[in-house]
């Protein structure tokens, strides 16, 4: 939190509010939709940051509907703030691919366990990767240039991952 005082997925939130009110369970799918190609939110950081930007004045809490569900909307000192935290500098990535974490202890593994590893790993990636472009070809149909190239980024990464893959070591 360099200059605002919203971490990214308070962020993240702020920014799918500004499609307008939503609650915790909406906020998630849409997170999920919108931005889990590229970025992972769960459930607890989505509950525990909405009534922490309650607290602050960027959102404000509407009627309560059905089974208690809580509506958010973003607020103008809300906007303001998503607006600083875009002008910032995004710091750096941090990578965590718990298949690289397994594959450095690739000595420890059985050659059946890498193979499975392998296998699972490009199982995935496969997928995410006709996913990723999938959601990509909508952006650009509904004319969203930039969810389509953040939706790229993911495109890249399983394809990175996929040749990597490759690549690795088996026993």
């Amino acid at each position: 939190m360099a200059d605002t005082d919203i971490n990214p997925t308070a962020a993240a939130l702020l920014g799918l509010l500004h499609e307008g009110p939503m609650t915790g369970g909406q906020l998630m799918a849409s997170a999920e939709r919108r931005l889990g190609p590229y970025w992972s939110m769960t459930r607890s950081q989505v509950y525990r940051e909405l009534p922490a930007l309650a607290e602050q004045g960027y959102v404000r809490l509407g009627k309560p509907g059905p089974r208690s569900s809580q509506p958010y909307a973003i607020t103008a000192s809300g906007k303001r703030a998503f607006s600083r935290w875009l002008g910032e500098t995004p710091g750096r990535d941090a990578v965590r691919n718990p298949t690289a974490l397994r594959v450095a202890f690739g000595q420890q593994h059985s050659g059946g366990q890498l193979k499975e590893l392998y296998s699972n790993a490009n199982a995935y990636h496969t997928q995410a990767l006709a996913s990723a472009r999938e959601q990509a070809r909508e952006a650009k149909k509904e004319g969203d240039p930039y969810g389509a190239a953040a939706l790229d980024f993911a495109i890249n990464y399983h394809k990175a991952a996929l040749s990597w893959l490759k690549s690795a070591p088996a026993k």
